[in-house]
């Protein structure tokens, strides 16, 4: 299995792509269904928008087995103490999974605030730490493990919180052990380069920490996790198809260095995604 920060522009010189991939409302996936998504890796993330679906790293080990594809789970640290991450991390480290991303996760609502509560929210920066402590071979409680685990760290960038804040949190989370980032959707290449250079300023010349950006695919009726500037709506309701609209956002991040994507197919409401889209998206880009 290849580690992110071994396919990133960074390490290759190559543009690199990650896909979100949302797991399944069931305990059933099988190969002849799946899309043929030729990223470098799909994303696997954990119950997008709190609903229940099958486990992150479950569904990564299962992607990868039935599509040959590299992979990278997630894990949420809004619902579970030090003990259970770290045990769903070696369970993780068994099924052969390298790659994982640290998230918060949404705020908890409804009936499921008061088990949130119970268990804690773990800060993503303590969870980053705490794995680069099982790297080493220590569990959070300093107790030694039978086998160092070999985690590719990811964690998450907030392009739409205070500029300031972002960047602290940012090194913060590299010196607990964060390899790579991943940001929601840019449409403002500006303030994602602001935020890029100013981290890279301070830190990530010395180590090269690559920061995949976010490009998702819009379509009429899709919705998106950040704010969609006006002049691209009105495109797309004049007739742009989401494939020109992808490209052309694409080429603004290539005159502005930024080589790692992260892709987002349209997501419809309950949360369907299209991935046909993304298969024509990611083509013409890598012809790109």
């Amino acid at each position: 299995m290849t580690k992110i920060v071994d396919s990133a522009f960074e390490k290759t010189g190559l543009p690199c792509f990650i896909c979100d991939y949302s797991p399944p409302r069931s305990g059933v996936l099988n190969g002849e269904n799946q899309p043929n998504i030729e990223a470098h890796f799909l994303s696997i993330a954990h119950s997008p928008g709190q609903s229940v679906r099958a486990s992150s790293s479950m569904v990564a080990s299962k992607v990868k087995s039935l599509l040959n594809q590299d992979v990278v789970f997630t894990i949420a640290t809004r619902d579970k103490n030090h003990m259970a991450l770290q045990s769903e991390l070696l369970g993780a480290q068994l099924l052969g999974l390298e790659n994982v991303i640290v998230v918060r996760g949404d705020p908890a609502k409804h009936e499921n605030s008061t088990v949130a509560n119970r268990t804690g929210g773990l800060p993503t920066t303590q969870v980053i730490s705490g794995i680069s402590n099982m790297n080493k071979g220590r569990d959070y409680r300093g107790i030694a493990l039978d086998v160092p685990s070999d985690f590719c760290i990811g964690a998450t960038i907030d392009l739409g919180r205070r500029f300031s804040s972002e960047c602290n949190l940012v090194l913060r989370k590299i010196e607990s052990g964060a390899h790579f980032f991943i940001t929601q959707p840019v449409f403002d290449v500006t303030k994602a380069l602001k935020l890029w250079e100013n981290i890279e300023s301070k830190v990530i010349t010395r180590n090269h920490t690559p920061i995949f950006f976010g490009l998702q695919i819009l379509e009429p009726d899709s919705i998106s996790f950040s704010k969609v500037p006006t002049s691209l709506l009105d495109q797309l309701q004049k007739g742009k198809s989401h494939l020109e609209l992808a490209v052309e956002l694409y080429e603004t991040f290539r005159k502005a260095g930024l080589n790692n994507v992260y892709l987002v197919p349209p997501i419809k409401k309950g949360g369907t995604r299209n991935y046909q889209a993304a298969i024509e998206v990611l083509a013409k880009l890598k012809s790109a």
